[in-house]
């Protein structure tokens, strides 16, 4: 039986929400700050190269256990939040950052909170979404600026998360952490022994003298 012209309106978000969760790369959880040698300072969403000296710092993923086996999470939810990872960005002194945590938790939801406190976290934060207004929620690719329950609720079911909490007992969501990741370059390796040994110095004693020659006898009748 076809479906009516108002049901597939009323169908439309929904759909819509979905093929953009499924055709766009997710964003990214975390910007990486790095100093290099000499002392520049760039901003990354990808780790450095493995060739450089630089270590990237990164946040656990939410899918990931954090506190032993009682945050690994059920079959179905681990798969959910692996297409879909939810991430919450806020700050300290934020109202509706607070609203928005308490209701990821009362419904179950893992999620990855990144905190925004410094100035290069604000920079990473324009650069993610566009802007600095906080919370900011992303589902898969989506992101939800600010908190509206019945939005957050409405991504987060299309996305396939359980209306009820499934997450297992004594589960702990992993703690906050900024949103940029620091990756400092390392100093250069210290010199080996053999580089260190002060090089041979030329001896200032004198070489043994040699005995001197016998003196030459000249030829019979020869004078010098």
């Amino acid at each position: 039986m076809p479906t009516s012209l108002p049901t597939r309106r009323r169908l439309m978000p929904h759909l819509l929400a979905v093929a953009g969760m499924m055709a766009l790369p997710v964003l990214a959880q975390g910007v990486y700050r790095i100093v290099g040698p000499d002392g520049r300072v760039t901003y990354s969403d990808q780790p450095p190269p493995a060739n450089t000296a630089a270590r990237p710092v990164t946040a656990t993923s939410p899918t990931s256990p954090t506190a032993g086996a009682g945050n690994a999470l059920p079959f179905e939810l681990r798969q959910t939040a692996g297409r879909f990872p939810v991430v919450l960005y806020t700050s300290a002194d934020c109202n509706p950052c607070r609203s928005g945590i308490a209701y990821l938790e009362r419904r179950g939801i893992p999620f990855t909170e990144k905190s925004v406190q410094s100035r290069a976290d604000i920079q990473a934060l324009e650069r993610l979404s566009g802007g600095t207004s906080l919370p900011l929620l992303t589902v898969g690719n989506q992101q939800l600026r600010g908190f509206a329950e019945s939005d957050w609720k409405r991504y987060l079911d299309v996305a396939g998360y359980p209306a009820q909490s499934a997450l297992p007992a004594g589960y702990r969501r992993p703690a906050a952490t900024p949103l940029v990741s620091v990756a400092e370059a390392q100093p250069p390796a210290a010199p080996t022994a053999t580089s260190q040994r002060p090089p041979a110095q030329p001896s200032s004693a004198p070489a043994s003298a040699e005995p001197a020659p016998p003196p030459v006898q000249p030829p019979a009748g020869i004078r010098f």
